[in-house]
This record gives structure tokens, C-alpha cells and sequence, in this order.
């Protein structure tokens, strides 16, 4: 015969739990630990590995260059916005785009991914979604300027630049950019080294769940 717990125990586990709540949701937001390994990434954020998954599948991009991205734009920051420039040399001024978030996506290109995939509820500080908004974005570029799914060089500018310049080659005259073009890529290709080494550890379920990939 089972015996209820009484009310002012399920009240005090309910209190103790708090705190712990509390302070798992202020961790969602900060960057992993040491950025530049992904298999510590992921196994710091086991969920963006799922998300990055996800992504990669649907869109045909891989793992390695979605996050070599992310990494660039934004450090794995999800409240990464713009530094805000100079009035009058000293007085704080307006930020120079409305990018935001993981992916630093501007307020025009992520309405019209939301739009185009029906994800109206996307957030840009919300990782699935930014790295989902990625996938969505470097499969426009395969679609639209031809760009291979696996050239991150080449993605990172069309990314940077808008699919209209990087077509005009606006890119061409930035050797800042092109520089950060190859550390992206660079990374892509370093991110897929680790990942080769670790990434059956999260292709496994949990004991308690499977995962729905």
C-alpha cells in the first residue's frame, strides 16, 4: 500500500528546486566554456548538437561550417549585438545594424526566414533557431549564387555580404574580410577533425530517451 507524502514536504522539495531552476536558465544564455573545441561545445550544450543536427540534415550543410559560423559572428554569445558607435567622441551612438544573436541576423533577413520556413515563433537568441536560420541561409547560397554546401569560404562571404553582393563581388576590395573568410574556414575544417574524434559519443540515446532525429 502506498502512503501519500504529505503537502508540506511536496512544498518544500518544490522550494528546493527553485534555486536550481534559477540558475540553470541563467546558463542557457552564456557561451560554452572553450569555444574553439566542438566536441567540448557539445558536450557542454548536449541539446546544440541535436539542433545542429537537425539543421545540417535538412539543409545539407554540415555541422563543422553551421558552427564555424556561429563561432565567427557571434563567439557562441546569444545576446551578441553590433558595438554601438562613437557620438561626439565620447557619447555612446546607434548600433551600425540591427544584427542580433547567435547568427547576428539583421531584422530584414530574419523576417523573411521566418516567412519562408514558417518558424514564426523563431527567436535569434534561441540557438536551434539561429543555427537553423544558418542552415536555411547557406542552402539559399547553394541555391541562388551557386556556392558549394561545403565551401565555408565562400559561404561566410555570401553570408557576410548579401547574396546580391557577394554576385557583385563587393567582397573583392574587403581583404579584412576575405582574411575572415579563411578563419571561418579554417575552422570549418578544424571542427571537423574533433568532431570525427567525438561525435558517436552524441549520436547515442540517453538511457531514459531516445533521441528524435
Amino acid at each position: 500500500m502506498s502512503r501519500r507524502k504529505p503537502f508540506s514536504v511536496i512544498i518544500l522539495s518544490l522550494l528546493c528546486a527553485i534555486p536550481a531552476l534559477i540558475l540553470g536558465c541563467a546558463h542557457l544564455g552564456k557561451p560554452p566554456e572553450e569555444i574553439d573545441n566542438i566536441c567540448r561545445i557539445f558536450r557542454q550544450n548536449r541539446d546544440w548538437y541535436r539542433s545542429a543536427y537537425r539543421s545540417s540534415e535538412k539543409w545539407s550543410v554540415s555541422i563543422p561550417v553551421l558552427m564555424a559560423i556561429v563561432h565567427q559572428e557571434s563567439k557562441f554569445n546569444s545576446e551578441a549585438k553590433p558595438p554601438r558607435t562613437s557620438c561626439l567622441c565620447f557619447l555612446p551612438g546607434p548600433r551600425p545594424s540591427s544584427a542580433y544573436g547567435y547568427a547576428q541576423a539583421v531584422d530584414e533577413t530574419w523576417d523573411k526566414y521566418k516567412s519562408s520556413t514558417g518558424n514564426w515563433g523563431a527567436d535569434r537568441n534561441n540557438f536551434a533557431d539561429a543555427i537553423d536560420f544558418i542552415g536555411w541561409y547557406c542552402n539559399l547560397s547553394y541555391s541562388v549564387c551557386g556556392i558549394s554546401q561545403d565551401d565555408a569560404y565562400n559561404l561566410y562571404l555570401a553570408y557576410h555580404e548579401g547574396h546580391s553582393g557577394f554576385r557583385r563581388g563587393t567582397y573583392g576590395k574587403k581583404k579584412w574580410l576575405q582574411r575572415v573568410a579563411w578563419k571561418v574556414q579554417k575552422r570549418a575544417k578544424s571542427y571537423a577533425n574533433q568532431l570525427a574524434s567525438c561525435e558517436k559519443e552524441f549520436e547515442k540515446p540517453r538511457p531514459c530517451c531516445l533521441w528524435p532525429f
